[in-house]
């Protein structure tokens, strides 16, 4: 089986800013979610977690796999995807003056703005992982958990299903709810 996750809340989640690679931790918040989930979902067995290296994934798989035998790995491919000059950015689901409005709302024409990440990057990225970690780990029968974030696990969630990009956030990936994609 391979599930994925987002990782909980954080002080930027709250304030809606765009988070992208900026290292920003939980918030207790984000934390209780985590320890929520791992009761939740209990009872779901992994023999492995992929993780993002940026500390809200870190310390949400951390917390959600604890007492159990679970190893976490971490990976730079499963970090966000790169917003560059726009992280930080406050209500960029509102303001379509920014350049990441489209990445939201019209996904084939978001254009990358300077020192951002195009979503053939991403996919790239994200699609080696999955090629060279992921399925692997399915054909040897383990069942597989990757903790990430909102656009990074969308991008599995596409290349997973063969959706198309129109189609890039119609998982509605929420935070700490297990998701099982295969």
């Amino acid at each position: 089986m391979l599930y994925i996750m987002r990782h909980g809340r954080t002080d930027w989640t709250d304030a809606y800013k765009l988070q992208g690679r900026t290292d920003i931790p939980l918030i207790d918040a984000g934390r209780r979610m985590a320890q929520e989930a791992a009761q939740r979902y209990r009872e779901v067995s992994f023999d492995v977690c992929f993780c993002s290296p940026l500390i809200r994934a870190r310390e949400t798989a951390e917390i959600f796999l604890k007492g159990r035998d679970t190893p976490i790995l971490f990976d730079d491919r499963l970090k966000e995807m790169c917003f560059g000059v726009c992280e930080g950015s406050e209500n960029v689901f509102e303001n379509r003056d920014t350049p990441v409005y489209t990445l939201f709302k019209d996904p084939t024409h978001y254009v990358a703005p300077e020192g951002a990440e195009s979503f053939e990057e991403l996919f790239a990225r994200t699609g080696s992982f999955l090629k060279e970690v992921v399925e692997p780990a399915l054909q040897e029968g383990k069942d597989v958990l990757i903790v990430g974030h909102g656009a990074m696990n969308s991008s599995i969630v596409c290349q997973i299903r063969n959706l198309p990009l129109e189609e890039f956030w119609s998982a509605g990936i929420e935070k700490c709810k297990l998701m099982k994609l295969i």
